[in-house]
Parts: C-alpha cells; structure tokens; sequence
C-alpha cells in the first residue's frame, strides 16, 4: 500500500467520521427539541387535568355540604314535633353527619394532581439540561446547527417567585392568624 493511497484512506475515514458525527449529534438535538414541545403540551394536560379534578371533587363536596345543611334542619324538626322529653332524646340518638371522607377525597386529589403536574415539569426540566449539555459539551457543540434556547416558564406560585428573587422565605407560620 503505498503513503499516498494509505492518507487517502485516512482521510476519508475522517471524513465519514465527521459526517456521521454531524448527523449523530443533530439528531439528538433534534429528538430533544421534539421531546421538550411534546412536554409542553403534556404539561398543559395535566395542569388542565389538575385544576378540573380538584375543582369537580371540592363542588362534589360543596354540593353535598349544602344539601346536608338543608335537610339536617328537617330530619330534626321531624324527630321532636309534639313529643316530650326532647332533650334526653336528642342526647340518646346518634345524629347525622357531614362526611369528613369526602374533603379527604379532596385533598388527596390535590396532593396526587399536584405530583402529576411536578412530576410532568421536573422532565422538561431535564429534557431541557440535557440538550443544553449536549449544545455546550465538545465535540458535540462543534456540530449542532440548531442552538436556539428552549423556551419554558415553570409553573409557580407568586409566593415562590418571590422567594427565588429575592432568596428568603422567612413566612414559616403556616396557621398564621389574620
């Protein structure tokens, strides 16, 4: 094999090398930039899941509340009209009750909602991070065409807005009075 057709070789496998480098790490941009709009759209689902459960289930338990509230006045008044003794009566009796199940139903659709949405928005987080990484990383960053930042705003809360900006949360009183 002579020096000139052994360089030839080289080269060209070079070549074929950088080539499919190029088209490897475009590739995988791309399939992140494609992951992280498909998040975004999950996360809008699930946040609109969110609110809908949590606020179907608290009516559930509003409705039933109210018509508890306006039939617990009648079973009473029907059990006492024109009797005596009332009083001892009343202290014997076991008295219907709001169901405290229903508002543990409520808050446990909050807690699995919410969890749902976190957990929805810690992965276009790390969708994010990893094609930042990939974009920064060598020898990668020497061939991804498409270096345009993903935009996404993490849903919050004013209150942890605010502490993120400003670096304290010193409201601890959870109950507090006001």
């Amino acid at each position: 094999m002579t020096p000139t057709l052994l360089v030839i070789i080289i080269i060209a496998v070079l070549v074929v090398a950088l080539v499919a480098m190029y088209f490897s790490y475009n590739n995988k941009e791309i399939a992140l930039r494609k992951e992280a709009e498909a998040q975004k759209g999950k996360i809008e689902s699930v946040h609109d899941k969110m609110w809908k459960v949590i606020k179907q289930k608290a009516n559930v338990t509003e409705q039933y509340r109210e018509m508890f509230e306006k039939v617990y006045p009648d079973i009473i008044a029907g059990r006492y009209s024109g009797e005596g003794a009332t009083a001892m009566k009343w202290i014997q009796e076991a008295n219907p009750e709001i169901d405290a199940s229903l508002y543990k139903d409520v808050m446990q659709a909050i807690e699995i909602q919410r969890e749902h949405l976190h957990t929805a928005q810690t992965r276009m987080l790390d969708v994010i991070r990893e094609r930042e990484a990939l974009i920064e990383s060598y020898p990668s960053r020497w061939f991804i065409s498409n270096k345009s930042k993903i935009e996404y705003e993490v849903i919050s809360s004013t209150r942890s807005k605010t502490v993120m900006e400003t670096g304290l949360d010193d409201d601890v009183e959870i109950f507090a009075k006001r």
